[in-house]
This record gives structure tokens, C-alpha cells and sequence, in this order.
């Protein structure tokens, strides 16, 4: 049973604006930095710092982790992927929409739902560090650019989750 809010939230930012402001934080990104926007480097790099603290000489003779020495959170996408993340939590928590539950549609479970989404994670995660970069930096930054593997990309991307969709459509459905 999920918790009842007691407040009415508030209606989402217009998609157009939004849009419209991540095109300007992209644009200050690039005048800024040099660099566009993603959020795989900085999960990896994340994940570098961890098991540095676990197994500091085997990380740092890592091929993959090592490269980035002692210290891998100094790098601009780990503030960029934090900031995304609260500024995600204080929008929820503005809009009153700040709650812990499970997403679901009443034909699926669960323990189903968090298995697709699990397993869907990991699949985008593993994907994202061999293609060197995640679905944000290759849809903003390349395509920003106008980069042809970019733009490619979205077409299969959004190919993809439609043609995906209709295997899981019905675990939504009453």
C-alpha cells in the first residue's frame, strides 16, 4: 500500500521550456567546459572511486580505472550527474510528488517490475560504457553536433523502445 499525500502536486514544468532550458545548459556547457553533457562518465568514474577505497593498487593497475589515477571523482560529469540528481529531488520535493513506491501497471507484479527494470539498467549501463558514452551524451551532445552515429542513434534508440514495447505493453494493462 502506498502512502497517501495529503497535498494536490503540482502540475510538470512545460515539456517545450524545459527542453528549451536543457538546450541552454548544453550551450553553457560547451562554452563553459569545451565539452557536452553525459551521465555514464560520471557513474563510471563513481564506481572507480569505489573500489578504489576497496582495492586501491588493483584499481589504479586497473587498464579501465587506473587511467584516471587517485582521485576519479575530480572530473565534471561526477558534479554534473549529482546535480541531476538533486536537482531531481528538490523539483519532487517542490512539486509534491516526493514518495517511495513502485511504479507499476496492474498486471505486473512487483518483483516483476523490478526485475525488468534491473535487468534493463544494466543492459543500458553495460552498452553505455561500450559504446564510450550513454544515450544523454550521444542524444544532447551529438546530436547537438549534428554527428551522423548520433543521430543514427535516436532513430534506433526510439526504434528500439517501441519495438520493445510491445512485449512488455501488456505487464501494464489491466
Amino acid at each position: 500500500m502506498e502512502p497517501q499525500s495529503t497535498s494536490t502536486p503540482k502540475s510538470y514544468l512545460n515539456p517545450y521550456l524545459a527542453g528549451f532550458l536543457l538546450g541552454l545548459t548544453l550551450l553553457a556547457s560547451f562554452l563553459v567546459l569545451g565539452a557536452g553533457l553525459g551521465a555514464s562518465g560520471g557513474l563510471a568514474r563513481m564506481a572507480a572511486f569505489a573500489e578504489g577505497a576497496l582495492a586501491p593498487s588493483h584499481t589504479l593497475a586497473s587498464e579501465y580505472f587506473g587511467a584516471w589515477g587517485q582521485s576519479p571523482l575530480g572530473y565534471y560529469l561526477v558534479l554534473m550527474l549529482a546535480g541531476a540528481f538533486l536537482g531531481g529531488l528538490v523539483s519532487a520535493m517542490h512539486g509534491g510528488r516526493l514518495r517511495l513506491a513502485m511504479e507499476k501497471g496492474r498486471a505486473a507484479s512487483a518483483r516483476l517490475r523490478a526485475v525488468y527494470a534491473l535487468g534493463g539498467g544494466i543492459l543500458v549501463g553495460l552498452a553505455s560504457r561500450l559504446a564510450q558514452g550513454c544515450t544523454s551524451g550521444q542524444a544532447l551532445t551529438g546530436g547537438a553536433l549534428l554527428l551522423s552515429g548520433s543521430l543514427l542513434f535516436l532513430v534506433f534508440a526510439f526504434g528500439g523502445g517501441y519495438a520493445a514495447a510491445y512485449f512488455v505493453r501488456r505487464q501494464w494493462d489491466d
